[in-house]
């Protein structure tokens, strides 16, 4: 490679910075990609409970460190399309009142610079692009669509038409949750490879071995690279950003290749995607004379802010078996900004992947056998119903992520803040088990999904260190994500929240990138 200067330099292939190539792509500009992990390989255990959940066979194999000082395994993949490769593909848009400032039991969530109104036609180019099922106008704490979804919600099986019906007789309003799969037999008629992936249940914490999640690398990186103007370097681990003397501009992005050599890269624009926790810590890891406390960072908010949501991984008991192969098609949001007796959100509930006996054995000594002493895992698995409970995460200043002299990663992290919210929503459902077709007692806290209860761990839905406002003196971004402090640097992943919302963060990191991408693109022009 011997013309190390592109147009634009993309750090990372996730949900922001795949979709960022894939907007520019058209251009011809000269675009490079640069991913710290390679292709994830398409093999049997993709879609084997064990290796990927009670093994953790994709995870990267490093530690971070809590602010104690002890160290946890984080939830991060390095691989070709970034965290988009295990994630459940629920892609939710926030709700028009996240963007304003909403007043929660334990603190503020702030306003965003922008609207609702200005994200939303980007939201439906999100939609479209990651072929997302669903239904607008099911969910009555949605915001206005500018069109339906391209694609029809993926119908419930039995059990969880049951379920809907059960909750609806209750006088709520569950909705089909909206999900990015392709489903190629029952949407056009045509050969079955989209929907063989969809009635196996292998979406939610899983890569997909026939390519039919709506990843980020199956959407967006592999059709980028199509284009004659885009490449990609693998194993490539950005290790600091050096600017030009004045510091106004990044001039050089410094690379150790997967062989341990080091490279380096120019660009006119450098846009950062690792991942909120990655970002920050690159940002950081970058600092000099002229930026002395990392890059961007005058207003010393870049680690700051961090937020994760607050989740419960929670499995009924059904009376009746549960044969459902395909879980995650229901959500419910009735209590996502309050309900009768309380005045501050609760967040919102939706289905997970289902629980095989692999999983529920694996978690076997923290609950199964107190609970259900003589039933097999084989029966508990036939009758579980599986729910994942979201609340929001305020941002505080001390949550944050910092750098030890050697390069370590420290998150710290107040793992109660926010949370009485959540705690509402849960008794709200563990108070209606009996009227759904449940045992009433048996409502089971698991952690499956956050790789065996690590709850620092749980990095999947991380966001806010790098947060974008109009102020310079309180934020990193400016509106367009571009750091106020430097000319030619922007930040597209989840770092940019100011804050997080109750619904999974990965379609409104689509969408702003498809509106960043097209502020750089008139740029480049």
């Amino acid at each position: 490679m011997t013309d190390t200067h592109y147009d634009v330099i993309v750090v990372g292939t996730g949900a922001g910075g795949g979709t960022l190539a894939h907007r520019l792509a058209p251009t011809g500009k000269r675009i490079l990609l640069l991913e710290k992990g390679g292709y994830l390989p398409r093999e049997r255990d993709n879609w084997d409970s064990t290796a990927v959940f009670v093994k953790g066979k994709y995870r990267a194999p490093e530690f971070w460190f809590d602010k104690h000082g002890d160290r946890f395994p984080p939830e991060v993949n390095y691989y070709v399309g970034g965290n988009t490769k295990f994630y459940g593909a629920a892609l939710f848009r926030l709700r028009p009142e996240d963007f304003g400032e909403l007043r929660h039991h334990d603190g503020v969530s702030p306003a965003w610079p922008l609207r609702y109104d200005d994200l939303e036609p980007y939201y439906t180019q999100a939609e479209h692009l990651y072929r997302v099922h669903g239904r607008h106008g099911e969910d009555p704490t949605e915001g206005p669509a500018g069109a339906q979804y391209a694609y029809p919600p993926v119908q419930h099986e039995p059990r969880i038409q049951q379920l809907s019906d059960d909750l609806e007789k209750q006088g709520l309003h569950p909705f089909h949750l909206p999900v990015g799969v392709d489903l190629t037999q029952d949407d056009r008629g045509g050969a079955a490879h989209g929907s063989a992936c969809i009635r196996c249940d292998r979406v939610d914490g899983f890569p997909c071995l026939l390519g039919a999640k709506s990843d980020a690398q199956v959407i967006c990186v592999d059709p980028a690279l199509a284009h004659a103007n885009v490449e990609m370097v693998t194993h490539a681990d950005v290790r600091r950003l050096g600017t030009t003397p004045d510091g106004r501009s990044v001039t050089r992005v410094v690379v150790t290749l997967g062989d341990g050599s080091t490279a380096e890269f120019s660009a006119d624009i450098v846009v950062v995607a690792c991942g909120a926790v990655n970002s920050a810590a690159l940002l950081l890891r970058s600092a000099d004379d002229r930026h002395p406390r990392g890059l961007a960072n005058s207003s010393d908010v870049v680690g700051r802010y961090y937020m994760r949501h607050n989740n419960l991984a929670l499995m009924a008991i059904s009376r009746e078996p549960n044969d459902t192969t395909f879980q995650k098609t229901l959500a419910l949001n009735d209590w996502y900004l309050g309900s009768d007796d309380w005045d501050h959100p609760l967040g919102g509930i939706q289905m997970l992947g289902k629980s095989d006996s692999a999983q529920i054995h694996g978690e076997a000594p923290r609950w199964a056998g107190a609970v259900t002493p003589d039933l097999p895992f084989e029966v508990i698995a036939r009758h579980a119903v599986d729910f994942w409970l979201c609340g929001e995460d305020l941002p505080v200043a001390d949550n944050r992520v910092t750098l030890d002299r050697d390069g370590g990663i420290h998150l710290a992290l107040d793992e109660k803040n926010n949370i009485a919210g959540l705690q509402r929503l849960r008794h709200r459902l563990q108070g209606m088990l009996g009227h759904l077709g449940m045992h009433e007692h048996q409502l089971l806290s698991h952690s499956i999904y956050l790789h065996k209860g690590m709850p620092i761990g749980a990095t999947a839905h991380q966001a806010g260190t790098v947060r974008f406002g109009t102020d310079p003196r309180a934020s990193a971004l400016d509106v367009h994500c571009k750091a106020h402090d430097l000319d030619n640097l922007y930040v597209v992943d989840t770092s940019f929240f100011p804050s997080i919302g109750a619904v999974n963060p990965s379609l409104t990191a689509i969408a702003n990138a498809l509106r960043v991408g097209d502020h750089i693109a008139e740029r480049l022009r």
